[in-house]
């Protein structure tokens, strides 16, 4: 009888886990956004394993089979992953690359770009001017409209929990409100420290927040640069020091700690895709922290 009613129970639980929408994103900071909207209902999956690029991963089979079985998929879209643009040619269900949402801020590199710009042998991926900067969800404008999207799929797709996911969004934009005044009053006082990084990544964070990064040291992984390219950088480090320099998890580029070598140049890390945080505010937050906490130690 005990063992009757525990199959019983493993069975509706089973039903009721494949009756829940399955959603999967291409990268993680899309699938903490849409964390918070099925918060009480689902989990979404994501794509990408942690420290994985996301300009040039390799599907494996079970990636195209969990592509082939999501209900819904959202990835940044082909300026950010073009690896999926073929694969996605074949999928059946909804997709949505989120660059092409009406009401984005998106921004272009080369836009109000008066800093230096140090680039050897190439980049990982489009970073070229007037090229579209695909790291859009770190503007708080753009995760409400994802998320407001997100909202409006699955309510679609699961009408019984719509009012469910629709409070969602509104607690979700509500908690995005508090941390944007929270975070512009400690990161306005830091508008005139300068500071470096490896990646440039953080336009849209930036411009939310009115920060503006000093230099980019954009290189190759597969090529070090020359001592002359390594000297022209050390001469601007040199020149607005003392400066933080930001690399992004999980390794530290040999590179900073030549340049820095001498200086007084701090280093430290900044996480775009948010691979420790536990949500999308916690991503913004572990970014602001990072750069707060080195700016405000210069």
């Amino acid at each position: 009888m005990a063992r009757s009613l525990f199959l019983l129970i493993v069975l509706f639980a089973s039903l009721g886990v494949r009756a829940e929408p399955l959603v999967l994103t291409s990268i993680r900071p899309l699938q903490l956004i849409a964390a918070a909207v099925q918060e009480g209902i689902g989990q979404p999956a994501v794509l990408l394993p942690p420290g994985a690029s996301a300009h040039h991963y390799s599907l494996r089979p079970s990636d195209v089979r969990q592509l082939r079985e999501a209900a819904l998929f959202y990835w940044v879209g082909p300026d950010l992953e073009a690896f999926l643009t073929q694969p996605l040619a074949g999928r059946s269900g909804p997709s949505l690359a989120v660059q092409s949402l009406p009401g984005l801020r998106l921004r272009h590199f080369g836009d109000d770009d008066d800093h230096e710009h140090h680039d050897e042998h190439g980049h990982d991926h489009d970073h070229r001017p007037g090229s579209l900067d695909a790291h859009l969800w770190l503007a708080p404008h753009n995760a409400r409209l994802i998320a407001a999207r997100m909202a409006e799929d699955l309510a679609h797709l699961d009408p019984a929990h719509a009012a469910r996911y629709a409070a969602n969004r509104d607690a979700f934009a509500a908690r995005l409100d508090a941390l944007e005044v929270r975070l512009k009053t400690r990161l306005g006082q830091l508008t005139t420290r300068p500071y470096f990084v490896f990646h440039d990544a953080y336009g849209y964070f930036e411009a939310a927040f009115g920060l503006q990064h000093a230099g980019v040291f954009s290189l190759s992984g597969e090529v070090q640069p020359g001592a002359r390219q390594v000297a022209a950088m050390r001469v601007e480090l040199e020149r607005v020091a003392p400066a933080c320099v930001f690399s992004e998890p999980p390794l530290r580029p040999r590179l900073a700690e030549t340049l820095s070598a001498g200086l007084p140049v701090r280093l430290a890390e900044l996480d775009a895709l948010g691979s420790r945080a536990a949500s999308y505010e916690a991503l913004l937050d572990e970014l602001a922290e990072g750069l707060a906490g080195c700016l405000e130690a210069l």
